[in-house]
């Protein structure tokens, strides 16, 4: 049974689920999701051995949303994560996150090899430092519709999401979301981000309507901004990394993602998925989840826990 609290970390509150007693495991949501995206897997872990800690990320849920964009940079969110820590009273951790929380979980485990021991990235692969500012390098190579690009200016995108929040929610977890890259991450004139969606399909089978609804409610309260405000860091985390080009994660590592998410499917995330070893030379497994999409932990629960608990408890120190 896992329960909630608002625990005091970096300067800011963050609300977590909790269960188990034993290694400390911190898994990491991303957008648009909250730490109830990790439903199925804290029990599974708890009951593996592992004392389990999910939180609302930073802008999230019913953790702090500072209201500057600057206040949401990698440093940040990683920061928020290594004040966690403490706040748990333990030094070491093991670390797990999924969309933008894999490279929060990436850059833990870069920033703090003395605290985070073993880390598992899922959907998203671990950073790789490009030569240039990733919008900069977006408009150099003609592109102007990018999803990225749309929700650099404050308002537009929260606009568009916070109209009708159930709509919102239904098209981008329910729907194709990024499974369809085509749909999903080129913003058409006009359309908006959601131009692509359609409230009316059915949901998926790992979804349910309470589900839907919980993510609805929470929405409705916290708003889009800071979760989108993480976006708005992209380039400064390019300029913040700079002392970490070419760095390697040496610490146990693990890969999860679906076949069909479009973050491993396009062009560069292909390349990126080939050569995971670069960064990531103790790599342990590279498990690509046939069928599955970009809601990979949710979708394919019992994959995942088997390949997190088999890791963990092999990484566990």
């Amino acid at each position: 049974m896992s329960s909630t609290r608002v625990i005091k970390a970096n300067g800011i509150d963050l609300f977590i689920r909790e269960a188990g007693r034993g290694p400390l495991v911190v898994l990491c949501h991303g957008w648009p999701e909250l730490s109830y995206s990790w439903r199925h897997q804290i029990p599974a872990l708890a009951e593996a051995g592992f004392h389990v800690v999910a939180p609302d990320m930073r802008g999230y849920g019913q953790s702090s949303a500072p209201p500057d964009a600057a206040a949401y940079s990698i440093f940040d969110t990683v920061g928020d994560v290594v004040g966690l820590v403490r706040a748990l009273g333990e030094t070491k951790a093991m670390v797990v996150g999924h969309d933008w929380g894999a490279p929060v979980a990436w850059h833990a485990a870069l920033f703090r090899p003395d605290i985070f021991t073993a880390v598992a990235g899922l959907s998203v692969p671990p950073p790789f430092r490009g030569r240039g500012k990733p919008l900069d390098l977006l408009r150099q190579g003609g592109v102007t519709n990018f999803y990225w690009q749309y929700f650099q200016a404050p308002g537009v995108a929260e606009a568009e999401l916070e109209r009708d929040v159930e709509r919102t929610m239904r098209i981008v977890l329910g729907g194709r979301g990024l499974a369809d890259p085509s749909a999903a991450m080129f913003v058409q004139d006009g359309k908006g981000f959601l131009g692509h969606g359609n409230p009316e399909e059915p949901l998926p089978d790992w979804l349910s309507e309470p589900e839907l609804a919980y993510f609805t409610e929470s929405f409705r309260k916290s708003g889009f901004r800071g979760g989108l405000n993480w976006y708005r860091n992209l380039d400064r985390n390019w300029e913040l990394t700079a002392p970490w080009q070419d760095a390697q994660i040496r610490q146990p590592s693990l890969f999860i993602a679906g076949s069909k998410d479009a973050v491993i499917t396009g062009l560069i995330g292909a390349k990126r998925v080939n050569e995971l070893e670069r960064v990531l030379p103790n790599l342990k497994r590279k498990l690509i989840i046939e069928g599955a999409g970009h809601w990979v932990q949710q979708e394919r629960p019992d994959e995942v826990n088997a390949a997190l608990v088999k890791f963990l408890k092999e990484s566990a120190v």
